[in-house]
C-alpha cells in the first residue's frame, strides 16, 4: 500500500514510513481493492507526545482514520493500525456491499476555535475577549460533504471517529448531521436544505 506522509515538528524519517507501510499491510487482507489513497500524519508534541494518524481512502469512497498519541511513535503507528484493523473488521460487510451513491458533493468549511475566545472565564468576559467580532482560528479545513444513506453515514461516522458528520440524505436529497450522543445512540439533524442536483 503506497503512503503519503506529513511530519510535523520532526525530521522525516524513511523508517518510521516505512513501518508504518509495513503495518499497513497486514489490513490489505480486508479489501478487494489498495486503497486509493493512504496518509499519515506523524508528529511530536512539546510534552514528547508522539502520534500517528492516518487516512484511508477506498476505492467506493468509504473514509477510514485513525489517531494515537503515546510516548513513542512505533507504539502510536500500532495502536493507530490496530484501531483501523478493529474498525475495519466490525464494518467488513457493510464496506464490502458498499455502493457510491453518486449525488452532489459539497464542501463545507470547518473550524475550530479556542473556547477561551467564546465563553466568560470565571463568568466574565476578560479584557481582550469581546462577546461580538471576529474569533481567532486555530484551524481552518474545508471537507468533502458526501452522499449516504443513513445506514452508511453512520458507519462513515465510525470509521472516521468523529463524533459528527455532514452528509447528503440520498433518500432525501436534504443536507444532514448525524451525531453521537452521550448515551451511545446516534443522533440526525434534518436541516431540510436541499442540495443541487449532481
Amino acid at each position: 500500500m503506497q503512503l503519503s506522509t506529513t511530519f510535523r515538528h520532526m525530521e522525516a524519517s524513511p523508517a518510521v514510513k516505512d513501518y508504518a507501510e509495513e503495518r499497513l499491510e497486514k489490513i490489505k487482507k480486508y479489501f478487494s481493492r489498495d486503497p486509493i489513497a493512504a496518509h499519515g500524519t506523524f508528529s511530536v508534541e512539546r510534552n514528547h507526545s508522539h502520534t500517528a494518524e492516518f487516512s484511508l481512502t477506498l476505492p467506493n469512497g468509504i473514509i477510514i482514520q485513525a489517531r494515537e498519541t503515546t510516548e513513542d511513535m512505533y507504539s502510536s503507528i500500532d495502536l493507530s493500525v490496530a484501531r483501523i484493523e478493529r474498525q475495519v473488521r466490525k464494518w467488513k460487510e457493510k464496506i464490502r456491499t458498499h455502493k457510491p451513491h453518486g449525488g452532489p458533493r459539497l464542501q463545507v468549511r470547518q473550524t475550530v476555535m479556542a473556547k477561551e475566545n467564546l465563553e466568560p472565564q470565571s463568568g466574565v468576559w476578560t479584557e481582550g475577549k469581546p462577546a461580538s467580532g471576529e474569533v481567532p482560528v486555530i484551524r481552518d479545513a474545508t471537507e468533502e460533504v458526501r452522499t449516504l444513506h443513513l445506514r452508511d453515514a453512520a458507519m462513515q461516522l465510525n470509521l472516521v471517529e468523529r463524533d459528527v458528520l455532514v452528509f447528503v440524505d440520498a433518500d432525501k436529497k436534504t443536507l444532514s448531521v448525524i451525531y453521537r450522543r452521550k448515551d451511545g445512540n446516534y443522533g440526525l439533524i434534518e436541516t431540510g436544505v436541499e442540495t443541487p442536483a449532481g
